[in-house]
């Protein structure tokens, strides 16, 4: 693992190392004359749920960033502000936000920031500060489960990451190889179980094939939670060397088991794509593997090969009533076979994903699993526990978007196969078919209000049975600032005018 993270980090880095070579084998965007003005938005959000069931429906709460809660009646407020990216073709982009929600349910009154974050984009490097909702992962953006390592399962958390964002040219290569990748840290801040650990995320991502009509892509992804408070263990390392030990996925710490394996809770995804273009269509097939042991071997090579997450998307923009279509087969039931080790012999299976025996509060930030949601997020557990006590699953997922005449639609369904953890036995075994229908229309007329109204089901053992809807009214819009120019102008008119 180490000698390819070098591999891969060396051939980042030497994307940023050669802006001597930017003549016009190197493709970038980057023009001076861009005279497109900076804007601010504002939005805000309310929402209310009511399920009969003992939760709200699986899609009413999973993939939203946990801004909505678990219970059967809850109700939400947001309000936004902030600038986006609008400066593609600039040397220099920036953008901001801070949104904060109250939400109110059955058991609580609570408030938290979903957004408070600066971002600078220089030349083709960004770096990002603070918290930001983020996806990662070569998954449908819109009607995908989530993607396997990182989803949008989970509230987002404070962190910095420098790196670049978006696929860019590689020198000399005339657009047809493009580069990405990135370096995070950040910070656990829910302390369920280990106080003030952090989080390590680093990935890199090429694609080739440029303007071609078709384009194949690899990602790598290595992340990990080290350092903090154990209650069990007490200082779990927090200076420079642990996090170089954590970088590097070596050996180190305070506890038997990371001097013996590696230091920290290490986890990984390996991405494959392969999107087709042509005319007003795209189709997009991809492939997400897991790993949590070591050596990490290439995605087709790897003990637990029939694990992993495998999809294909369809867009189009011919035919709007249809426009986009995604289907998911997610499986995490092998987990590199039953056994870790059995009489002195070591097997290298019972990966048990998302589990970790000294973060024993595992993949999961604010009892949500950061990765999919398919694997249980501790915060249904019946007992009160922290762990994930369901990581054996077998889902398919189904996804269909569209607009007919102005009424935007998204819905989707799921069926899931629910095992529990390797040796429960059939203890844990049960089934969820989860459907959501979501329509959204926005009325001029009022305000420019945006409304939407969703019904969302969940039917089977593993939640129980429940039927919900959720109602909610939107705002969004730009506040204008006038230039120099512009106010003189409006002087002048008014003057005139009189």
């Amino acid at each position: 693992m180490e000698r390819l993270t070098k591999i891969l980090i060396g051939a980042l880095f030497g994307l940023v190392a050669l802006p001597t070579f930017a003549w016009k084998p190197w493709p970038l965007p980057m023009d001076s004359a861009d005279l497109r003005r900076d804007t601010l938005l504002y939005g805000g959000e309310m929402q209310t749920v009511a399920a009969s069931g003992t939760y709200a429906p699986f899609w009413f709460t999973s993939d939203r960033f946990g801004s909505i809660s678990e219970q059967p009646f809850s109700g939400n407020l947001s309000l936004y502000f902030g600038k986006e990216l609008t400066r593609p073709n600039r040397w220099f982009d920036y953008s901001f936000g801070i949104e904060g929600v109250g939400r109110v349910d059955t058991k609580k009154v609570s408030a938290f920031l979903q957004r408070f974050y600066g971002h600078v984009r220089l030349y083709i490097v960004d770096i990002t500060l603070g918290i930001k909702p983020q996806q990662y992962g070569n998954q449908d953006e819109e009607l995908s489960s989530g993607g396997l390592l990182f989803s949008m399962n989970s509230r987002p958390m404070p962190r910095i990451t420098i790196g670049i964002d978006q696929y860019t040219p590689f020198p000399l290569t005339y657009g047809y190889l493009e580069v990405k990748g990135g370096l995070t840290h950040g910070w656990f801040i829910d302390n369920v179980y280990v106080k003030h650990s952090y989080l390590h995320h680093k990935f890199v991502a090429g694609r080739l094939g440029g303007k071609l009509p078709v384009n194949i892509s690899y990602e790598f992804h290595h992340a990990a939670q080290w350092g903090g408070k154990s209650p069990v263990h007490g200082d779990l390392g927090n200076s420079f060397r642990n996090f170089w030990n954590v970088f590097w996925a070596r050996s180190g710490g305070s506890t038997i088991n990371e001097q013996i394996n590696a230091y920290g809770n290490h986890i990984g995804s390996q991405n494959l794509g392969i999107d087709v273009k042509w005319k007003n269509w795209k189709v997009s097939t991809y492939w997400q593997s897991i790993f949590e042991d070591g050596p990490v071997n290439i995605m087709w090579k790897a003990m637990n090969i029939s694990d992993g997450l495998w999809g294909v998307s369809v867009k189009q923009t011919r035919w709007p009533f249809i426009s986009s279509l995604c289907y998911e087969f997610i499986n995490t039931t092998d987990q590199s076979g039953s056994f870790h080790d059995k009489d002195g012999l070591v097997f290298g299976g019972d990966d048990n994903y998302f589990n970790n025996s000294v973060y024993r509060n595992g993949w999961n930030c604010f009892y949500r699993t950061i990765g999919t949601p398919f694997i249980t997020s501790p915060i249904y557990n019946a007992d009160g526990s922290i762990a994930t006590l369901n990581n054996r699953t077998m889902a398919h997922h189904i996804g269909l978007k569209g607009n007919i005449y102005g009424y935007r639609y998204r819905t989707l369904v799921t069926y899931a196969e629910n095992y529990g953890l390797y040796n429960d036995g059939d203890a844990l075994k049960s089934t969820n078919t989860a459907i959501l229908l979501e329509v959204k229309k926005q009325f001029p007329k009022a305000w420019n209000l945006d409304f939407s109204l969703a019904f969302g089901a969940d039917i089977g053992s593993q939640f129980g049975n429940s039927y919900s809807v959720m109602f909610s009214v939107t705002k969004r819009g730009i506040i204008k600032i006038k230039t120099k120019n512009e106010k003189l102008e409006s002087k002048i008119k008014t003057k005139h005018n009189k």
